[in-house]
């Protein structure tokens, strides 16, 4: 359970405070499908990036499985990523000298996970998104499909709770971009939380609860408009 209560998140810009997020409550609980839309500069890659600890708010309480995880140090917030969490982005960010193998096996190696599992779940992960046969190829020597089917298989080696999306389509034509979305539906229905950012109405359509942001907002929640209905 993600509970988000009072968070604020400012910023000084030219010598000007920035409201990035005002006041934002939220509840995402496990197993949701949820996308976070609005347009560009409203708050969404900011609310991913308090949620996946990459960031922290300027006030406001966030709990995680009911633990106040704002108080943590550095340390203890990355050892939550790493347990908890996957990270999927619009740029991949896979390393360039790495193999599609060493990517996806490198937030293990972080983890100290020995080589014999480590090889063990590569193969097994390469294997469910497809990518057995690339296993050696560079990121430069892949497709830009495959290149973030390389990044989910690495957001999900270390089988966390949460996938955290932000854009996952944004670089690719639409026909990958619905593979991929295929992915994250299957992690879903896998029981995987996913908390998908997009400003693409049909990408959002994914999701089985969406939350519209406006200037650090939020301004609607179909997940609520539901219950009052």
């Amino acid at each position: 359970m993600i509970e988000l209560a009072g968070i604020e998140r400012m910023f000084v810009v030219g010598g000007q405070q920035v409201h990035a997020l005002r006041n934002f409550d939220l509840r995402i609980a496990d197993g949701e499908y949820v996308a976070v839309m609005g347009p560009s500069g409203s708050g969404k890659s900011t609310l991913l990036n308090l949620i996946g600890l990459l960031d922290r708010p300027s006030a406001g309480q966030y709990r995680l499985d009911g633990r106040d995880v704002i108080g943590l140090s550095d340390e203890e917030q990355a050892r939550v990523r790493s347990r908890k969490m996957g990270f999927v982005f619009q740029v991949f960010h896979l390393v360039p000298r790495l193999t599609a193998a060493e990517n996806v096996a490198l937030p293990m190696v972080l983890a100290g996970i020995a080589p014999a599992e480590r090889r063990q779940r590569v193969e097994k992960a390469l294997a469910a998104f497809g990518l057995t046969d690339r296993a050696a190829h560079r990121p430069d020597q892949l497709s830009g499909g495959q290149r973030q089917r390389v990044a989910i298989a690495r957001a999900t080696v270390m089988g966390p709770a949460v996938i955290l999306a932000d854009e996952p389509t944004g670089n690719l034509d639409r026909a990958t971009g619905e593979e991929v979305m295929a992915i994250l539906d299957r992690l879903n229905a896998q029981g995987v939380t996913v908390i998908l950012v997009t400003h693409d109405a049909q990408i959002g359509a994914h999701a089985r609860r969406q939350l519209r942001m406006l200037d650090g907002a939020l301004v609607s929640d179909t997940a609520a408009e539901a219950m009052t209905a």
